[in-house]
């Protein structure tokens, strides 16, 4: 404890002070989004969504400090315990669960707080730690049979509890993109990835037929052939259609802040979450999304060399898979808007309003911070190595 508050005294100095500049230039411009997106009058007062927003974005500037300044080898050699409060977190939902006007019981709604929680956030952190540690500890046998098991082993964990207890697919398959990029970068033979998407694909129509809904399944036909499954885009198709009429309705500069004409009449879908990538094209054109992605993109690119001028491999995975959720993320809800992907309800990351989502992805960055503060295990850590559980 007496270290983890000498870190944190020194994090101005010794944490990555480029990334968090990066991620507050991105939460200021976001700020100004999800104030305009707010504006329509069914919001009622824009005010509420903003005050959560800055109070989400001031905790976030916590928890990537307090993130930053915890040793990650300490994480690592308790990585059982972190397993244990990522399925204790989702078996909350049981209780607590509710779909917050979703088709997902993905949050917690918990009486004594005014804001609902989104287990599933949190636990795509520990699971980054968790895998970093398994892969560290198997870093010489990494494609032997039995460390892939152990490495799939806590992924099919997480997938199986996430599902069976929320159903929300979005942030399942963020636990499987981080599993991919983590193993792809940290050296796994390419031969168990064919023979993964081997048994993805042998397994896959069982869960098409007997676990995917009929409206999930709709989505995803839509993508493949939407001119049979809803040709006037009234019904599957109907909220694809509206987010391409207004990301494209703004043109290269857009129709301006607060003046968005589906924006402002309050005609797009979850404009302010999910949708918000396309009430910044219409209101701030292509000018506007590319800042956006422009942003994104730095914060990756950040993680990805912050990672690999670490010469400890446990830390290089942390911020690789950091990255890989990231990448993913955006690239499904930037995706989902111009009409690629199935609609699954992902944010994009820092822009979308949402305390949750904002406080875990700060906290996240926390790690790759940690990481640029403290590179290498000092020299008493050197001989620690986490449990082989």
């Amino acid at each position: 404890m007496r270290d983890w508050f000498r870190e944190l005294r020194s994090f101005f100095r010794k944490g990555d002070m480029v990334l968090l500049t990066l991620c507050l230039i991105t939460s200021a411009y976001s700020s100004l989004i999800i104030a305009s997106a707010t504006n329509a009058s069914k919001f009622g007062s824009s005010t509420r969504y903003i005050v959560i927003h800055v109070v989400a974005t001031l905790i976030g500037l916590l928890a990537y400090a307090i993130m930053s300044s915890i040793n990650l080898d300490f994480l690592a050699e308790h990585r059982a315990v972190l397993a244990v409060l990522n399925v204790g977190m989702l078996l909350l939902l049981i209780p607590f669960g509710t779909d917050a006007g979703t088709e997902n019981r993905s949050w917690l709604d918990f009486p004594f707080l005014p804001v609902n929680i989104q287990p599933a956030e949190i636990c795509k952190i520990f699971f980054i730690v968790i895998l970093a540690s398994v892969m560290s500890s198997r870093q010489n046998r990494i494609s032997k049979f039995s460390s892939v098991l152990m490495m799939a082993g806590h992924l099919i964990l997480l997938v199986a509890a996430n599902m069976i207890l929320s159903k929300d697919l979005g942030v399942t398959l963020i636990f499987v993109f981080i599993f991919l990029g983590m193993a792809f970068a940290g050296g796994v033979n390419l031969i168990w990835f064919l023979l993964g998407g081997g048994a993805i694909a042998a397994v896959f129509p069982l869960l098409w037929k007997y676990y995917l809904d009929p409206y999930q399944q709709k989505r995803i036909l839509y993508i493949l052939n939407p001119e049979e499954i809803d040709p006037k885009g009234l019904g599957v198709g109907w909220h694809t259609s509206q987010s391409l009429q207004s990301l494209t309705g703004g043109g290269m500069l857009g129709q301006g802040l607060f003046n968005g004409n589906r924006t402002q009449a309050g005609a797009l879908y979850a404009q302010h979450t999910d949708y918000v990538f396309s009430s910044i094209g219409e209101e701030l054109g292509y000018v506007g999304c590319f800042l956006v992605i422009l942003l994104l993109v730095l914060i990756v690119i950040r993680c990805i060399w912050v990672g690999n001028h670490s010469s400890d491999y446990m830390r290089r995975m942390v911020c690789f898979g950091a990255a890989a959720a990231m990448i993913f993320q955006v690239c499904i809800n930037v995706g989902m808007c111009v009409g690629l992907v199935p609609v699954i309800g992902l944010t994009l990351p820092l822009f979308s309003y949402g305390g949750s989502s904002v406080v875990t992805i700060y906290a996240m960055l926390g790690l790759v911070s940690g990481v640029h503060a403290r590179p290498a295990p000092t020299s008493h850590e050197r001989y620690i190595r986490a449990p082989r559980y």
